[in-house]
């Protein structure tokens, strides 16, 4: 790939200028060279303008202007022209996925609160990506972590306007979108590579206040036929709600059911807050007394340890930019987990959140606590509802590392998962900056359970793939508020597609686990997480590639058409990879949608026997309807309570697997194709297996991977690596979507199946065999 160009501008603030630490570890030595030749900084002339190039046939990208301030760095601005109005990234916030170039300003400055539109929300990512006439894009990413406005203007135009820092610019030029992404992550890391049982359902709730009331909700899951791969719990397991503790009252015996959860082939994750009590008296809170003996602490002018209020009453904050705070982390997690041998991490309150402005104390009256431009942020000052902007960390102030703290905990904790489990680590996080999907997912916070917040769930979701954090989803029927019986099924129906998949509501709503809705509500959610479950090897396989590839797992149609303009807006549908296009009901009661499908043809995959769990062998999706051969155009499907539309795109083969009520049962059973054939009878798939959960598995050599071809009449498989991992995977049907006439004769590896079927009204050919994944095979028809 050419080399990007990258634009560099600085202003010295008159505190001293801060960087954003590495991205990655081969940018260390980029970084520490610019800033030597570099030295003492200076901005170019006010006003200089910068045009890029893109080369023929592309047209200019019209440039930044330097900044312009009144005091030095305290200040920056950077405005751009733009080439088109069709702008996305800049996240967090909540809304469509294209923003408004009409005067909207974006504040990035991450901050506790239940997300609604027009405010700054829990994570910072300034990159933006820009759709340009005939399917060209280009992206700009700014490595800067101070607060900052990002205003789109009508011209159209955009201004950056920072709080301080330095203008570290880096443009993307494609010049297709999805070349702008893999660009992107090529700066700020490929996503990590979760582990498998990562991908099944989670259940949470604030709110189950003992072993015995946990231990009843995965009983209940279980008699109603659930599959249920993760049991989380909330606050409710902590001693006075302080971290690495649990309450021998309600949880004495927390340690037995999290070993029961796994002899029952699950997993178990607990929340975990930055935030650490400093208000227990002296050696009896060990995770406090040696953050003392060991300085990881934020500490206020005074060098003393910033005193805050969360959950636990006063509290401290770990600085996790400190090498002793990682190690101190990393221990901490260690001696808890030798109690309680959980398997990841749920990280939360980590923008950081603060229930009292600043600090207990206040905050001094100081240039970084009033400084010269504030951004729109809620509350009017960086201190609301987080520590105080002067406080001291290792590498800077917090006022120029705040948007870092979630990131930074993430790898905290990645890396403390590593060295406790010696398997790959499970972090899921509230707030997230540039570079987070490499170490841990995110979930997009306390949403309310409303129609509205569901439909917005599609865009966000996108969004965060665009940005490599693919581990994504939204809480299933909502966190806040009382959720409705046709929200629930319909959320759950359309959380079957996030990439995360966790249900978890608030302590005072009404409980909404699958089992407490009617039997219709039910049967409509378990044929929803059938689908998902039969389709976690085709999801496992596209977090590979995006782990390896920087590839998005949901994306939005227009990564996959950039050059159809009809997709560039569409925010209400979802792709799995390039193969699966995902169209959900997002309004109430309504029994019909109105979905955009791009040029080809869309094979139905909406109906799934609603069979027990676990029945063998995997029947696949049947279609019921002839195919969609689009042109361009908008389609109304039909759209029941217990469906949720699903269409394979011609040209693509998944994997599908049996079921089970956890994926250590799923990942046992028979596996099926089905093949999507073009108009000219081609279709290409993979599949990507190893253990699941090991370290490395791709660097040892330790992983199977198959490529199914389908042409002439023939799907075969293509070994290109095979191992022990996954070579053993049986294969007992084929689908063939898309076969124009009846075969007179089926062979599987040249012997002849006499109990094929055909079906003339949908096309398709449906092929029992009796073959291993690892071993080459050809089925073929005539």
């Amino acid at each position: 790939m050419t080399k990007l160009p990258t634009l560099t501008c600085c202003a010295r603030p008159h505190w001293a200028w801060h960087w954003v630490p590495a991205l990655r570890e081969d940018q260390r030595s980029r970084q520490q060279a610019l800033r030597g030749a570099l030295g003492d900084p200076a901005c170019p002339q006010p006003g200089l303008i910068h045009t890029l190039q893109r080369g023929p046939p592309g047209g200019a990208l019209r440039g930044g202007r330097a900044p312009e301030a009144g005091r030095p760095g305290a200040f920056l601005q950077l405005s751009t022209s733009l080439p088109s109005q069709h702008i996305t990234g800049l996240a967090e916030h909540l809304g469509s996925l294209m923003l408004s170039t009409n005067w909207t300003k974006i504040t990035l400055w991450n901050r506790d609160i239940a997300p609604e539109p027009n405010v700054n929300l829990y994570g910072s990512h300034p990159f933006y990506l820009v759709l340009e006439d005939g399917g060209l894009a280009h992206g700009v990413f700014l490595l800067n972590s101070n607060a900052m406005d990002v205003i789109l203007q009508p011209s159209p135009a955009l201004s950056w306007r920072s709080t301080g820092g330095i203008l570290d610019m880096y443009i993307f030029l494609g010049p297709e979108p999805k070349s702008v992404v893999r660009q992107y992550l090529e700066v700020v890391g490929s996503p990590f590579m979760p582990p498998y049982w990562g991908l099944g359902l989670h259940l949470c709730r604030w709110g189950y206040t003992s072993t015995a009331v946990t231990r009843q909700v995965v009983e209940n899951m279980t008699r109603a036929d659930f599959p249920l791969d993760t049991q989380w719990n909330d606050l409710d397991y902590m001693d006075a709600r302080r971290d690495f503790t649990f309450n021998k009252d309600g949880f004495g015996d927390f340690p037995a059911m999290v070993q029961e959860l796994h002899r029952s082939g699950r997993h178990y994750v607990m929340i975990v807050d930055p935030a650490i009590s400093s208000s227990s008296p002296p050696g009896s809170y060990r995770p406090y007394d040696e953050g003392l003996r060991r300085k990881v602490f934020i500490t206020n002018d005074t060098g003393q340890p910033l005193i805050g209020k969360v959950w636990p009453g006063f509290t401290a904050f770990p600085d996790f930019t400190s090498p002793e705070a990682l190690d101190w982390w990393q221990d901490m997690v260690a001696e808890f987990h030798a109690q309680v041998p959980f398997d990841g991490m749920w990280i939360d309150m980590n923008e950081p959140s603060n229930f009292v402005k600043g600090s207990v104390d206040g905050c001094p009256d100081s240039d970084l606590e009033n400084p010269p431009y504030v951004p729109g942020v809620v509350g009017g000052t960086l201190r609301a509802a987080t520590i105080c902007a002067s406080s001291h960390q290792f590498l800077s102030t917090h006022y120029n590392l705040h948007n870092l703290y979630g990131l930074t905990e993430a790898l905290a904790s990645h890396r403390a998962l590593v060295k406790a489990r010696g398997t790959r680590p499970f972090v899921i996080s509230r707030s997230t900056f540039a570079g987070h999907g490499r170490y841990a997912g995110h979930w997009t916070g306390d949403v309310w359970s409303s129609w509205e917040q569901l439909a917005y769930s599609v865009p966000e979701i996108l969004l965060f793939n665009l940005l490599g954090v693919p581990l994504v989803g939204a809480d299933v029927c909502g966190f806040l508020g009382n959720t409705s019986e046709e929200l629930c099924v319909r959320w759950t129906q359309l959380g079957a597609f996030y990439p995360f998949m966790r249900n978890h509501n608030d302590l005072h709503s009404l409980p909404q686990e699958p089992y407490r809705f009617s039997e219709t509500a039910q049967r409509a959610m378990r044929k929803a997480l059938a689908l998902r479950y039969r389709l976690l090897p085709h999801l496992y396989t596209l977090f590979h590639q995006a782990h390896v590839g920087g590839e998005t797992v949901a994306r939005p149609l227009f990564l996959e058409f950039p050059e159809d303009p009809c997709t560039w807006a569409v925010d209400r549908q979802l792709l799995w990879g390039a193969a699966l296009l995902i169209t959900p009901v997002l309004e109430a009661g309504k029994v019909e949608v109105t979905g955009y499908f791009p040029a080809g043809t869309w094979y139905d995959l909406q109906t799934v026997p609603a069979e027990a769990l676990g029945s063998l062998p995997p029947p696949p999706p049947a279609p019921v309807t002839p195919a969609i051969h689009s042109r361009g155009q908008w389609v109304t499907l039909p759209a029941p309570l217990d469906t949720i539309n699903l269409h394979l795109r011609a040209g693509h083969i998944i994997p599908l697997q049996g079921l089970g009520l956890t994926t250590t049962e799923s990942r046992k059973q028979p596996m099926a194709l089905v093949a999507a054939l073009t108009t000219n009878g081609e279709a290409r798939g993979e599949l990507f297996w190893d253990d699941g959960e090991s370290l490395e598995t791709l660097e040892r050599g330790a992983y199977t991977q198959v490529v199914f071809l389908a042409k002439n009449n023939t799907v075969v498989n293509e070994l290109v690596h095979v191992t022990s991992e996954g070579a053993g995977l049986q294969l007992r049907k084929a689908t063939v979507l898309g076969v124009a006439a009846a075969p007179k004769q089926v062979l599987s590896n040249g012997v002849p199946v006499s109990n094929f079927t055909y079906s003339p009204d949908t096309k398709t050919l449906d092929v029992p065999v009796s073959l291993t994944m690892g071993e080459q095979f050809v089925i073929s028809w005539s």
